[in-house]
């Protein structure tokens, strides 16, 4: 049989469908009413049906269809619950209240097909929890007993809730939806600790640690500790409803209704009190218990059905919550609840989600009152609800005689409209039973593939951040430092040292290879010397200036003695900041800034400590800068375009004075001292003869040359480009017939001679004088080939080379000598014309570790190399400049350095006054230095001639005199 458009064939959810003529009408009326709830929030009536005639089989009928629309709705996915015929209470309000009472458990409200979670019911909780208080304390309560002593009676309230845990007796915590704690705070403020945690660096385990803990702490103290009130319950939303509803004003007795979150003894107060109040207005069972019991149960489906929560719970839940009376008489108090639901609602102005569909028996509609009654179902179907929402408002006016339930629709169904249908089949009405936009967007599987999303999200940029930065957590990085690949494999850590960040944490911390002189400390041990020194400065509350140490802290796998000059120059530093925050009134401080081994990311570094410049207006220039690279001069500008001077102990390059007017140097520059490497060249230059001589170079631009690694392959070691420069036309100058300049390569880290002293060892052309143009961990490799090929290993071949060499150790067999070998080299700094006017060497044993106790001077083999000298020097020009009348500004400090004039120094004077500005100053001091084969087969080093700083007079010939064997 085929039915009309309303009438399908199959009832969609399994339902039978009507069978009755005017259950298929209020069906139909019905849901044209909840598919209005959806797209908007119409007022909703407490619809009472009855039999239009005064029979007891029309009753039943009645009866039969509020069963039937239950079915259903409950076929539709609306969330439903049925009242029982009877209730047991001595009232019938209390019957009522005891209705109510029920409706508190989410489970009633549960359906075949409801969608969304189930509901959650704290304000009727709550009253449902004061009410069994008051029913435990005894019928005696508020007054004094024998049993109860003296003790106040609302702290006796308060000690039973307590003991409740301000839950209704006999109800476990989860029936409330809300497993194992309270999830509405403890969680996010678990959140908030972990969140706090990778705010502050931490590593991820210790953000998680400290979360999973936080939240275990407040678990216990929410649920394991016997006797107490839940901890958050100040912030519960039951309790901001408990005590900002208007309804309870007039129960308030004029105490605090407020609460605050950052006043919880004020808000614990405030609820103490209003509990009080309340439990004895509700110990007299009159309409207040019920009306307070229904505006409860109101709010609560009203915050079920918030569309603009943080669930959207609202927009999930299309259809309205439905309360089915179907026995709606004295037996259950079903008719004192419609009274209060109407009462209550004229009361507030609010609107509710709740649609009660009761069936009254015909005698019993007297006890109604006055409400809208309309016609007998028929006509357009929306005309029965247009009608009563028209009179809903002036139903509620206090003006209006017997306004009692102006929210009660009232229907009579016609005993014709009560019968089956003539065929015997049921009728089906169509409902709107699709998910909503807002379930498939917002919801439990979209929220997983969200969070899954942002944990991959997450995780990607931790782990982006953990690449690039030396110091980072999930969410944030420490950016003064960056990790840079190592030219030979390996990380570097590339910046500016600021928090928790460790340059001697990384590979390459001071600990090198056999190969080659070994510091006397270690990266680790300067380092944390100088971080408690700044604490010390920081926390004593004085004026200090900062000064930042720029220099290799970092070494690559071959390259093992790399950090050897940033180790001993970072011991000068420390040792003059120890010596000044001991003596001055304005302290220093030193921040450490690595440019990687060899200084090959010093760019990089640069740019970190201008950026950090920027925002520290202490920071007053910077000292070290000590290798001279194609780079240097863009690493240079980028400090002078920051405002900041540098102040160089051991960088000889001669263009840098040349071209920036913040760049002072303390060594010689490269030209200067291969001038006067020439007044040597000039007494190896045997008149009359013709004397071969070349230019051994590093070939910086080859391809896997560490010195082609770095910042934008602008870093190719300039040293020896300038070294080599410069020497062959000193050897022209000196007139040696000059051989074509011959290249080495570095590969895998390691010299290749072998092919060069073979082709310059053969023939008539070997060379008498080589002008090494290299780094010294290369001079050993060198002086094995010399030493073993044929054609040189008998003649008498002098090496003349460039400051470098003053970093070697020639007691060590790793530097030996060939015996027809004689090494000629420069020095930056002659440290024993120098040592009688100076205290440097009593203040290191003093300050540098593992010194105490030891008799240092100027040829220790710690501070023998000048290194440590140089730097300690530039650190006391640079903070001289800067606290020049007092802590200056880093414009002041750079114009303070030319009146720069320190004696006592460890290096002799240090004199910027007469220094031009782009042009080469004078005053250097330098040594040139002769190395020999002794007779014992060990490596003898003697100066040959020297000048200390702040002395300008010319070296001559006839003062560096050598002695030439046959």
């Amino acid at each position: 049989m085929r039915y009309g458009d309303h009438e399908p064939p199959d009832c969609p959810g399994g339902h039978p469908g009507m069978s009755t003529g005017a259950g298929a009408d209020v069906q139909r009326r019905l849901e044209v009413l909840i598919r209005d709830f959806g797209t908007s929030n119409p007022p909703m009536p407490v619809v009472v049906l009855h039999a239009d005639d005064d029979a007891e089989a029309d009753d039943r009928a009645v009866v039969d269809l509020v069963h039937e629309l239950h079915t259903g709705q409950d076929a539709h996915g609306t969330r439903c619950a049925v009242a029982p015929e009877r209730q047991e209470a001595t009232t019938e309000i209390r019957r009522a209240a005891g209705l109510v009472r029920d409706l508190g458990d989410p489970k009633r409200w549960d359906g075949r097909r409801s969608i969304y979670r189930r509901y959650a019911f704290p304000r009727l909780r709550l009253v449902r929890a004061i009410e069994d208080a008051v029913s435990e304390l005894g019928p005696d309560w508020p007054r004094a007993t024998p049993a109860a002593g003296t003790r106040d009676p609302a702290q006796r309230l308060l000690d039973q809730l307590a003991q409740q845990r301000w839950r209704p007796k006999g109800t476990a915590r989860w029936n409330s939806g809300l497993p194992l704690f309270d999830m509405a705070h403890v969680l996010p403020a678990s959140l908030v600790a972990g969140l706090a945690a990778l705010l502050a660096r931490s590593h991820w385990s210790v953000a998680l640690a400290a979360g999973v803990g936080f939240l275990l702490l407040l678990v216990l103290l929410d649920n394991v500790l016997p006797g107490r009130a839940p901890i958050f319950l100040w912030l519960r939303r039951e309790s901001r409803w408990f005590m900002t509803t208007t309804f309870l004003r007039a129960a308030s007795r004029g105490r605090p209704t407020d609460v605050s979150l950052l006043r919880p003894a004020r808000s614990w107060n405030a609820i103490a009190a209003r509990a009080y109040d309340v439990a004895e207005t509700l110990k007299t069972g009159d309409d207040f218990q019920l009306q307070l019991y229904v505006l409860a149960l109101l709010e609560d489906l009203r915050d079920n059905h918030r569309r603009w929560s943080w669930d959207l719970r609202g927009f999930k839940r299309p259809r309205p919550p439905v309360l089915f009376l179907p026995y709606a008489g004295a037996e259950n108090g079903g008719i004192e609840l419609i009274k209060a639901v109407s009462d209550v609602r004229s009361r507030r102005s609010e609107l509710d989600p709740l649609l009660i569909i009761a069936a009254v028996r015909i005698a019993d509609m007297g006890r109604l009152q006055r409400g809208s009654r309309i016609q007998a179902p028929g006509g357009t179907p929306w005309i029965w609800y247009q009608e009563w929402a028209r009179n809903l408002r002036a139903g509620q006016s206090p003006s209006r005689e017997l306004a009692e339930l102006p929210w009660v629709l009232k229907v009579p169904l016609p005993g014709r409209r009560l019968v089956e249908h003539a065929d015997g089949q049921p009728r089906c009405v169509k409902a709107t039973t699709r998910r909503t936009p807002v379930r498939v967007l917002w919801s439990l599987h979209s929220l997983v593939l969200v969070l899954a999303l942002l944990a991959v999200g997450v995780g990607m940029r931790a782990d982006d951040l953990s690449d690039r930065y030396c110091s980072a957590s999930v969410l944030t990085a420490n950016r003064d430092t960056q990790r840079r690949d190592a030219s030979e494999g390996g990380t570097e850590c590339i910046g500016i040292a600021t928090g928790d960040v460790r340059f001697a944490d990384w590979p390459g911390d001071g600990k090198p290879s056999d190969r080659g002189r070994k510091p006397a400390w270690t990266v680790r041990q300067l380092e944390e010397r100088v971080h408690t020194e700044n604490e010390e400065v920081l926390d004593s509350g004085e004026k200090y200036v900062t000064v930042i140490y720029a220099g290799p802290l970092s070494a690559t796998p071959s390259e093992g003695p790399s950090p050897l000059k940033g180790i001993e120059e970072l011991a000068g530093v420390y040792l003059a900041q120890s010596v000044i925050n001991d003596i001055s009134s304005v302290r220093l401080r030193v921040m450490l800034a690595n440019g990687g081994a060899d200084m090959l990311h010093q760019v990089a570094m640069a740019e970190a400590v201008a950026e950090y410049a920027a925002h520290d207006r202490t920071v007053v220039g910077v000292v070290g800068m000590g290798r001279d690279l194609s780079s240097s001069a863009r690493t240079t500008e980028i400090l002078r375009r920051a405002g900041l001077p540098v102040v160089s102990g051991t960088n000889s390059a001669t263009y840098l004075p040349r071209q920036f007017a913040n760049w002072f140097g303390l060594a010689s520059t490269d030209e200067w001292q291969v001038d006067q490497l020439g007044l040597i060249a000039a007494q190896l230059r045997k008149p009359g003869t013709v004397q071969h001589a070349l230019v051994l170079a590093r070939d910086t631009g080859a391809k896997g040359d560490t010195g082609e690694a770095g910042d934008a392959g602008e870093t190719r070691d300039l040293y020896t480009t300038e070294q080599a420069k410069y020497g062959q036309r000193m050897l022209g100058q000196r007139g040696f017939r000059t051989l074509p300049q011959r290249k080495y390569r570095i590969r895998g880290g390691k010299p290749e001679f072998r092919q060069h002293t073979e082709e310059m060892c053969q023939g008539g052309s070997v060379p008498s004088v080589i002008y090494f143009a290299g780094r010294v961990e290369h001079i050993p490799a060198l002086m094995a080939h010399l030493g073993t090929e044929p054609g040189c290993a008998q003649r008498r071949i002098s090496i003349i080379t460039g400051d470098d060499l003053s970093k070697a150790n020639f007691a060590d067999n790793g530097h030996g000598v060939p015996p027809k070998v004689t090494l000629y080299h420069s020095a930056l700094a002659e440290l024993e014309k120098a040592a009688v006017l100076t205290k440097f060497y009593r203040d290191a044993e003093e300050h540098l570790p593992g010194m105490a106790g030891r008799r240092l001077s100027f040829d220790t083999p710690a501070i023998a190399s000048g290194q440590s000298a140089l730097a300690h020097d530039a650190t006391q020009a640079l903070y001289s400049a800067a606290t020049r009348g007092g802590a200056q500004t880093r414009a002041a400090t750079w114009v303070n350095l030319r009146m720069v004039k320190l004696g006592g120094m460890a290096t002799g004077t240090i004199d910027f006054k007469d220094a031009p500005m782009y042009a080469d100053r004078t005053g250097h001091s330098i040594a040139l230095k002769e190395v020999r084969r002794s007779p014992d087969g060990a490596s003898r080093s003697r100066v040959v001639c020297s000048r200390v700083a702040g002395d300008a007079k010319p070296l001559t010939v006839g003062e560096c005199a050598i002695h030439q064997p046959d």
